[in-house]
């Protein structure tokens, strides 16, 4: 007797703090919110560096790494639906729990949560950084007889946002901010390719390397793939926004959700195909790493595209955060045993906040240790991780069909992780001189 009333005590406690958790908490979720939670994840600033991956690689690869990597993060994505519901009455809700299912507890705990970290806390302070040099440039374009300003205090700025918004509770709180997010993501990709075609192609217009030695190519062909890996960076938090979903053993949410995610790529596919194979015939191998940078004219457009990046990246940074505060707020409670209260979720919040905005203002070259750090966190987690739980969980039969596809993307993944940092890490030590903390 009272051993089942010190279980049913236990189910309550866990119950209340799922109730509480910014993941579990709110189940009401439509097919559509999964469509732009997901394109907000993954189409970040990343895309405007698109051209300039293309012009490391050239048309030929530059295409076909583009279009792979949409095939393979579209497969490993369904997986991940999948794999969400796959044990009756049960739900995968983190990234972590799949990973423990997978591998066991402990190990699937180590597996997978300091890369998702990387990720997460990785993109957040990158997106700090990105939307002050956004801030910068409306400034800087708006008013060019103004007296200079350092980026930092534009990261300021920018960063004091999240201090209020960090305090919505879950992610179908942050719904409308990332609706915004999506469609501003939708209107400064078309600004990129738009205006690049409004400019044409130059008959001076060169497609050959950039790079003069056969050494250099490969390196910046190595530092292209990382570019392209931290394009479909999104994985990290798919499962997290499917947990806000309902669902029933009659109307399991995969299918919500897949329908939300299908509408996700083909949004994907307009943002990142046109930038990249527009932006790079227009400009060739002279293409700035910010598709912006190189449209230097009419001046309101850039305002205008600086200024949807900058939303963009508000939400993209509180749909990566989202994941953060539900892993340490579980942490908080069901390891260190805290209350849940709405003082400790404050604290929670306000604190990550200060710490992202203190690493964007000290490090603003960021972006550059990203390329390098992400290679060994984006290629895994999106690539092949999901692969790897997949061979482990259902454990196809050897040769078949399902178990080629699933050792491919491995592979490519492996190659990517392997490949991407050493590009970066060159690139890093060639910009090094130039780097300047609070600058």
């Amino acid at each position: 007797m009272g051993s089942s009333k010190s279980s049913e005590s236990n189910n309550n406690n866990t119950k209340n703090v799922d109730d509480w958790l910014p993941i579990t908490s709110n189940r009401t979720a439509k097919w559509y919110y999964s469509t732009f939670h997901n394109v907000t994840a993954m189409v970040g600033a990343g895309v405007l560096s698109l051209p300039y991956a293309m012009s490391q690689m050239g048309w030929y690869w530059g295409g076909v790494v583009l279009l792979t990597s949409w095939v393979v993060t579209l497969y490993t994505l369904w997986q991940m639906v999948e794999m969400h519901e796959m044990v009756p009455g049960k739900r995968f809700d983190r990234y972590h729990e799949l990973g423990q299912e997978a591998f066991g507890e402990k190990l699937g705990l180590w597996v997978v949560v300091p890369q998702q970290l990387t990720v997460e806390v990785g993109v957040n302070i990158l997106y700090m950084v990105t939307g002050g040099k956004s801030l910068k440039k409306i400034y800087d374009t708006a008013c060019p007889t103004c007296s200079p300003l350092r980026t930092t205090y534009f990261i300021m700025i920018f960063g004091s946002v999240h201090f209020f918004l960090s305090h919505c509770p879950n992610f179908n709180s942050i719904s409308f901010v990332s609706f915004l997010a999506a469609v501003t993501s939708l209107s400064y990709s078309t600004i990129g390719w738009g205006a690049s075609v409004h400019k044409g192609i130059s008959p001076e217009v060169e497609y050959g390397p950039r790079a003069s030695t056969q050494i250099g190519r490969m390196f910046n062909g190595f530092q292209a793939l990382g570019e392209v890996a931290f394009a479909y960076a999104g994985h990290n938090v798919v499962l997290e926004i499917q947990a806000t979903m309902p669902s029933t053993p009659e109307k399991p949410c995969k299918k919500p959700m897949w329908k939300g995610v299908i509408g996700a790529y083909i949004i994907v596919a307009i943002c990142y195909f046109p930038v990249a194979f527009v932006g790079y015939a227009a400009f060739g191998n002279t293409v700035e790493d910010n598709i912006l940078i190189s449209l230097e004219k009419p001046a309101w457009l850039i305002i205008m595209a600086n200024a949807f990046v900058v939303i963009h990246v508000i939400g993209s940074y509180q749909i990566f955060a989202m994941g953060v505060f539900d892993m340490v707020e579980s942490y908080m409670v069901k390891g260190l045993k805290f209350a849940p209260s709405k003082i400790l979720r404050f604290t929670v919040r306000t604190v990550y906040v200060a710490l992202t905005l203190f690493l964007g203002m000290t490090f603003p070259f960021f972006g550059g240790l990203l390329s390098f750090f992400g290679g060994f966190a984006f290629a895994p987690t999106t690539y092949f991780l999901p692969c790897i739980m997949w061979l482990a969980i259902y454990k196809p039969r050897r040769f078949s069909l399902s178990w080629w596809t699933n050792w491919i993307c491995i592979l490519i993944g492996v190659l990517l992780m392997v490949l991407a940092p050493i590009g970066a890490l060159r690139h890093l030590i060639l910009q090094a001189k130039t780097y300047k903390f609070y600058s």
